[in-house]
């Protein structure tokens, strides 16, 4: 079968079982709201619907290691590299709470913008400084509260697949609020789905691999901290920081 054919049919069976899920996370989202402020169960939810679609595509498989790195009350800073679309699906695997740092866009998307904005993840315009003050202000709230934010410190997707150079916002909230930062390297998703393209090219065994949290007192500053969990990431991914 060709890798064209089955795209079509794995993005056609996305835009048909969007609208069910969306039903499904409005349910959860009315039954829960007065007993689960911090949205877990809403979250682990959407875990089950991104990675449904990892489950059923006959090109992919997925294995998520390191999960005992992840609490499921606390603040934390999770730092994930970024080389596919796929990487959003597969860091759903990790099933632990958790808030999204994502671009703006994806919020006015049907059904998974609104779900998006149900479970109180936090919007960010790439380039508009008083977007990114209000992000900070958003996830500086989110972890006083005890909620975990995960980030894309590249900013975007990496066009080769080689890590980028990392931005400061999260190691700053990561020192700020003294919270740990753990890193997450996220391997062969690039090969799965790469920038400026929607058909699967190949047959991908997905990895999401969750590396021992960083305790900012350890470090001089943002700088310092930043360039490690930078390093840890190369280094598990097999590249030279």
């Amino acid at each position: 079968m060709s890798t064209r054919l089955v795209s079509f049919g794995f993005w056609a069976l996305i835009v048909l079982t969007c609208p069910f899920f969306f039903v499904g996370a409005v349910v959860i989202w009315l039954v829960t709201l007065p007993f689960d402020r911090r949205k877990v169960v809403l979250h682990l939810y959407s875990c089950a619907w991104a990675t449904s679609y990892v489950a059923v595509s006959p090109l992919w498989r997925m294995r998520v290691t390191g999960r005992e790195h992840l609490s499921w009350r606390g603040g934390a800073v999770l730092v994930a590299n970024h080389a596919s679309l796929i990487d959003i699906l597969v860091l759903f695997g990790l099933f632990r709470p958790y808030k999204w740092v994502s671009k703006a866009e994806n919020f006015k998307l049907p059904f998974v913008g609104w779900n998006m904005h149900m479970n109180g993840y936090v919007p960010l315009v790439r380039g508009d400084r008083a977007s990114v003050v209000a992000m900070l202000a958003r996830c500086s709230a989110l972890l006083e509260k005890g909620n975990p934010v995960l980030f894309f410190p590249e900013g975007t997707r990496s066009a080769d697949g080689r890590l980028k150079a990392f931005k400061d916002g999260a190691f700053e909230l990561a020192v700020e609020h003294g919270v740990p930062l753990i890193p997450i390297a996220v391997h062969g998703t690039g090969r799965a789905l790469p920038k400026h393209g929607l058909v699967l090219e190949e047959r991908v065994d997905a990895h999401v691999e969750v590396l021992a949290p960083l305790d900012p007192a350890g470090f001089a500053g943002v700088a310092e901290l930043r360039d490690e969990a930078r390093r840890r990431i190369a280094q598990a991914l097999g590249e030279t920081a």
